[in-house]
């Protein structure tokens, strides 16, 4: 995330309702997961994708047109490479968030999508050669178990079942490419804001979703529900647009480090969310697993400010 400094009207906004906005920004988070779920009761991990993102292009389409003179502009140069970062960071992120969610809880996915930032430390010390020290390999350790205890042990009678397992391992994947869409798109910030860039990564890279498409597309969202069609406007509505938009207006007020806290109450309220919705199973071992993962995410995050992720469903 790049903070932008610039003046705004909403420089001047009280606590309060600043407190109230990013609070409605974490609610459409967590409930992303819970209404993936939904989706993919009448649509499969693919055409969930592709009707969330119809349903986002749509919007930003007409408001880059619109509003042109508040994104920076794009460079030829710039377009194949954002188009990858796009298909990587958004597409495949959201792909393997999907089919995770097929086999397992939404609680669960958010709580593996909350490790994107340790893994962008993991990556960063990797392949930026970057330093790190005790307390974050610590919290990368902790954060890590955490998953692991999740992702076998989460859920009652099924220690190692392989779909299980796969989901988690599905959603931790894109959890990894969040966090790689982080890391290479910093070097964009230098030439387009933050907004700018999403904006463009997602457009562009919603582009690779249409060799996807195929005649399963048509018959399935013909026979969509209005909870399916809910979902998917949900999901494409708030869970992105208006998420996003939340996001980058906190951010021309305050630090990405003040209010990365109340990231940490996303898995939080998307297990609660679950657990009313569907019933969702809440273990000890769920418990500590989660709260491991979170721990993790804290102690890494306050030491690394500047590295905060700007991916979530």
């Amino acid at each position: 995330m790049k903070e932008h400094p610039k003046t705004s009207k909403f420089d001047n906004l009280p606590n309060w309702q600043f407190v109230l906005m990013m609070m409605v920004a974490v609610v459409v988070w967590a409930l992303a997961f819970p209404f993936i779920k939904i989706g993919l009761e009448e649509l499969s991990f693919i055409n969930l994708t592709i009707m969330r993102f119809f349903v986002v292009c749509c919007i930003l389409f007409f408001v880059l047109i619109l509003q042109k003179k508040r994104f920076s502009k794009l460079q030829k140069k710039d377009i194949l490479p954002i188009f990858l970062l796009g298909l990587l960071g958004v597409i495949a992120y959201h792909l393997g968030l999907n089919y995770g969610e097929q086999f397992i809880s939404p609680g669960t996915a958010s709580l593996i999508i909350a490790t994107i930032p340790v893994q962008i430390v993991i990556l960063a010390v990797i392949f930026l050669k970057e330093k790190i020290t005790l307390i974050k390999l610590i919290g990368i350790i902790i954060s890590l178990s955490g998953v692991v205890i999740i992702s076998m042990w989460g859920k009652t009678g099924t220690s190692l079942e392989i779909d299980y397992i796969f989901g988690a391992l599905a959603v931790l994947i894109a959890a990894t490419t969040g966090a790689i869409y982080t890391i290479v798109g910093k070097k964009f910030l230098e030439r387009y804001s933050g907004l700018s860039l999403t904006v463009y990564a997602m457009l562009l890279g919603s582009i690779g979703l249409i060799p996807t498409i195929n005649n399963s597309l048509f018959d399935q969202v013909s026979k969509m529900s209005i909870n399916g069609w809910f979902a998917v406007l949900f999901l494409g509505i708030f869970s992105t647009v208006i998420g996003y938009t939340i996001w980058y207006v906190a951010l021309k007020i305050k630090n990405a480090s003040e209010i990365s806290i109340y990231l940490y109450a996303i898995p939080v309220l998307s297990t609660i969310f679950s657990y009313f919705m569907f019933g969702q199973e809440i273990t000890l071992m769920f418990i500590l697993g989660g709260a491991l993962v979170i721990m993790g995410v804290v102690i890494v995050n306050k030491r690394t400010d500047k590295q905060l992720n700007n991916k979530i469903d």
